[in-house]
């Protein structure tokens, strides 16, 4: 038997052929653009989601018995606004997750409506990032086409939609876009009311490994597929993730460093921050899960390198940092703004420490300490709700570097479990269509059978100490800058 999973990521669709024991069969990525139209936004047409992907399915699956594939679900992009007319055309380009432009509506939620009634509605705040704001943007900058909107749904269900004809959501999806009641998993009826719309513009709620539908005839045979392909509502990104690396259940914690960069912590309990810099969320093993996203994260080291250096050796860059916990120069990592913790889509990335002596290798691990000492900002939120972190595993592109994750053990002061397999949110895509097709009882059963180990990046006690020191001094420069980021956007 054969199972699909699609990541439908910022800059890529990713799909992964896996069998039931979890044997990776095929992968394949393909690209598609990415818009920013104007500074802080971005932007894409979820017509090149769907072309992308049903190439790449076909690319997939081109050398296999077609009649042995049993079902497909996904990971997507979190929190970006999809909207289609009566005729189910898209109305305008899908505004993403890491889009800063709506800042004036965030306030209004959180000001004139209110943290408190947020946090009662839907167990968190208004981000620049989550759905919420961006209908509000629409709605007061661009009426004529909230006026046209019939469905709103967000970018993976948007490709579920296509491949089923089913208008639906995941919990851990639907989580992120400030309309859904975390605690008891159903649309807020506050939240559609303060963003004036209704409920028959959202699309049905399931849980992550639930079967919402099979693929369409006509798309079946166009992938030679049988009629029977059971489609499972898949998970946010992060909760694919995590699935994927079988951080499921309870306490346990998945770093993933992609274009940005999350900290996920299961959990069987609804686990609310008083102060709302972390999220709260619905997991995919039908839990819930904690869960801070810092912007840009392996980004900035793409960044660094491809538009600064100039050059795409990652590892020979790299090769010649040694003294760790000793950098004099500091890297604020908000490319995109920052959400986790500072919700501050003004923030902006800055270099500070620069002297006649500072090296290109200086910078580099500036860049590269920058990006580890932003997750250790949330990770002082988690420990601070009586979260002790002592294992994580670890994922993505960023993780991939033995440098980085050194740096991020001793600067985090955890262990940092490394999978066997590391295909992040299409490998956990695969493994929540296994359970919708009842392959496994439930997502806890499969993990258990598919996740490895292989190897343990532990702390040394001794660079704990100097990143300690080195943290306290990145700690005060954000508060410091942080007026000066108004004046300068």
């Amino acid at each position: 038997m054969l199972y699909i999973g699609i990541d439908l990521g910022t800059s890529s669709v990713k799909l992964l052929m896996m069998d039931e024991k979890g044997n990776i069969r095929n992968v394949v990525s393909r690209e598609y653009p990415l818009s920013f139209p104007h500074p802080g936004w971005s932007e894409q047409n979820p017509e090149d989601w769907y072309r992308e992907s049903i190439e790449g399915l076909k690319e997939l699956t081109k050398d296999v018995d077609k009649s042995e594939i049993r079902g497909l679900s996904f990971g997507g992009q979190m929190h970006g606004l999809v909207i289609l007319d009566e005729n189910d055309e898209v109305i305008r380009p899908a505004i993403l997750w890491n889009d800063g432009r709506t800042g004036k509506e965030t306030r209004y939620l959180n000001e004139e409506i209110g943290q408190d009634k947020l946090a009662t509605y839907t167990a968190n705040i208004a981000f620049a990032g989550f759905t919420a704001p961006k209908i509000l943007w629409v709605k007061n900058h661009e009426p004529w086409n909230f006026a046209r909107i019939r469905k709103i749904m967000l970018p993976k269900d948007y490709l579920a939609y296509r491949l089923t004809g089913t208008f639906c959501t995941d919990v851990s999806d639907a989580s992120g876009m400030l309309l859904l009641d975390v605690r008891n998993r159903c649309w807020s009826k506050e939240m559609l009311e303060i963003c004036g719309i209704t409920e028959e513009m959202l699309p049905k709620i399931y849980e992550s490994y639930e079967c919402v539908g099979t693929v369409r005839k006509e798309i079946a045979d166009e992938l030679g597929f049988t009629d029977h392909v059971v489609v499972a509502a898949g998970a946010g990104d992060n909760a694919a993730a995590a699935v994927g690396t079988g951080t499921v259940g309870d306490g346990g914690c998945n770093i993933s460093m992609g274009t940005s960069g999350t900290i996920f912590i299961a959990s069987k309990e609804l686990v609310m921050d008083p102060h709302n810099a972390i999220h709260s969320f619905d997991h995919a093993d039908g839990g819930y899960h904690l869960m801070a996203c810092m912007l840009s994260a392996a980004s900035c080291n793409k960044w660094w390198m491809e538009e600064i250096l100039n050059t795409t050796e990652y590892a020979a860059e790299q090769a010649v940092i040694d003294k760790l916990g000793e950098n004099h120069v500091f890297f604020l990592p908000y490319l995109m703004g920052e959400r986790s913790p500072h919700n501050n889509p003004n923030a902006r990335a800055t270099f500070i420490g620069i002297t006649m002596d500072t090296s290109r290798a200086d910078m580099t691990q500036a860049v590269l300490e920058g990006v580890a000492f932003g997750l250790r900002d949330s990770f002082k939120v988690i420990r601070s709700l009586g979260i002790d972190v002592k294992t994580t595993k670890i994922v993505g592109g960023g993780a991939k570097s033995p440098l980085w994750r050194k740096m991020i053990a001793n600067i985090l002061n955890v262990n940092l479990e490394i999978p066997a397999i590391e295909e992040g949110p299409s490998m956990g895509g695969a493994m929540l269509a296994m359970v919708a097709d009842g392959t496994y009882r439930d997502v806890q059963e499969a993990a258990d059978a598919i996740v490895k180990i292989v190897a343990t990046e532990y702390p040394d006690p001794e660079l704990v100490k100097k990143y300690d020191e080195c943290y306290a001094k990145f700690n005060e420069l954000y508060p410091t800058i942080k007026p000066l980021f108004e004046k300068i956007i």
